[in-house]
């Protein structure tokens, strides 16, 4: 059996021993700022007398604690300076614990960038019992043949989104039904290898231990889809600091991820060469005062940009607002193209439904969405992560639809390959033997 299966299944049954103990972290490592949120279990919720119950699940856990603070030592989503990065870490997770009352060892944590790559897999296998196991299901996943996926990269999802038995296909679970043929379609996802051995030595080095990992475009896909979108085809577009996330799903899975590696930051960077001002103050003044649509009354309106350098003169400069939309345009439609290109490549306009729903930091700047519907299609919506028990109202916006997701993938997992007892003999040979190496030095 690989190391990466162990570690994978280690890391399971870590959530599940968190979850059984009550209490477990989430943390969202992200460019522009660190979300620790704390989650409480109560274990399944109360038969109620309507026969209703919560959406998604969530009463089976609240958050009892909430910090955010900014990030440090992240670049396009990954780690870049380690202490700096720990230092931050410790920071937002120190300040949840405290709000929650309780201290927390582990952790589920989400990664953007990585240059994550989507590949489908198929696999087929003659039945021998005539009922559907779940040791058929396991036999069935391994004998889908995985691509040599390349030095370097490691498998972050391996999900089966499709069975089908005989001639039926879109099942979501076969296990006790009959037929005499087992297919299956997976998706599998790889990322860079350092980019997660980092983020796994960062954790270890705040005193926590890593209970699940998960792509950033994922679980922003989770939480920022409605059921609808999630079964007819949509695309979550997750503008974060540093980079944008693309995430697919289709009959309730993902069936593509992908990474572009252009965000909020880079925006707020080309603000503070154009102007001549720290980024500090051009991140201000994209808050306060940003767009992408210019009308004829932003010629009037000026902006005072401020400063402290002692210069009078400069320290008193104002720009016109439709200057400062003219600095931040080209930028966000270079991302938007480059998330067309993506789109295309990964097959979206073959899909029946075409919706593409914004979330995370960068999609509230005024005006995104009428520019986003221009470049990539019609539909498209400002996407608000789904309302979970005991969130503080500052922590519902976009900006957490990954953190909120996350929360999610925490309480209900989907199925990975890693879920089955698949037999070491029938472990694919050439590709996943070598892969994960680093738990072997990390775990």
């Amino acid at each position: 059996m690989t190391e990466f299966y162990q570690a994978q299944r280690a890391m399971r049954n870590m959530r599940r021993a968190a979850m059984q103990r009550g209490v477990i972290a989430i943390l969202d490592v992200g460019t522009s700022k660190i979300a620790c949120l704390v989650l409480q279990f109560d274990g399944p919720e109360p038969e109620r007398e309507d026969g209703l119950g919560s959406m998604a699940g969530q009463s089976q856990f609240r958050v009892i604690g909430a910090a955010t603070t900014r990030s440090r030592g992240v670049r396009f989503g990954e780690i870049d300076a380690m202490q700096e990065t720990e230092r931050a870490i410790r920071t937002a997770v120190q300040a949840a614990q405290k709000m929650a009352n309780v201290r927390v060892d582990h952790v589920i944590a989400c990664l953007s960038g990585a240059n994550p790559r989507s590949y489908g897999l198929a696999g087929e296998i003659d039945l021998e019992a005539g009922q559907v196991s779940e040791q058929d299901i396991a036999r069935v996943m391994a004998s889908a043949d995985v691509p040599d996926f390349g030095r370097g990269r490691e498998a972050l999802h391996a999900q089966p989104v499709n069975f089908a038995l005989d001639h039926r296909s879109g099942l979501a679970d076969p296990r006790g039904q009959i037929g005499s043929r087992l297919a299956v379609d997976m998706h599998l996802l790889t990322v860079d290898q350092s980019a997660i051995s980092n983020l796994l030595h960062c954790i270890k080095r705040c005193d926590l231990e890593l209970a699940g990992l998960a792509s950033g475009a994922y679980v922003s896909g989770i939480s920022s889809l409605v059921e609808d979108e999630q079964e007819l085809g949509a695309a979550c577009i997750d503008m974060g600091g540093g980079a944008t996330g693309i995430s697919i799903f289709m009959k309730k899975h993902m069936i593509y991820a992908d990474a572009v590696r252009l965000g909020g930051d880079h925006v707020t960077s080309d603000i503070a060469k154009g102007l001549q001002v720290p980024m500090a103050t051009a991140e201000r003044i994209k808050t306060f005062y940003g767009g992408v649509h210019a009308t004829g009354m932003d010629d009037r309106e000026m902006i005072e940009i401020g400063g402290e350098t002692g210069d009078w003169e400069r320290d008193r400069r104002r720009v016109s607002r439709a200057e400062l939309i003219g600095i931040m345009r080209p930028r966000v439609e270079e991302i938007l193209e480059d998330v067309r290109d993506r789109l295309e490549v990964a097959g979206f306009d073959d899909l029946p439904s075409q919706q593409i729903v914004l979330s995370g930091g960068a999609s509230q700047i005024p005006g995104l969405d009428g520019l986003a519907a221009r470049i990539l299609g019609q539909n498209v919506r400002l996407g608000r992560p789904l309302r979970v028990q005991g969130l503080p109202q500052a922590a519902t916006g976009p900006a957490f639809a990954s953190s909120v997701g996350l929360c999610l993938f925490a309480a209900h997992p989907q199925d990975e390959w890693w879920d089955f007892e698949i037999p070491a003999e029938r472990y694919p040979a050439r590709s996943l033997k070598r892969a994960m190496r680093w738990f072997r030095d990390n775990w």
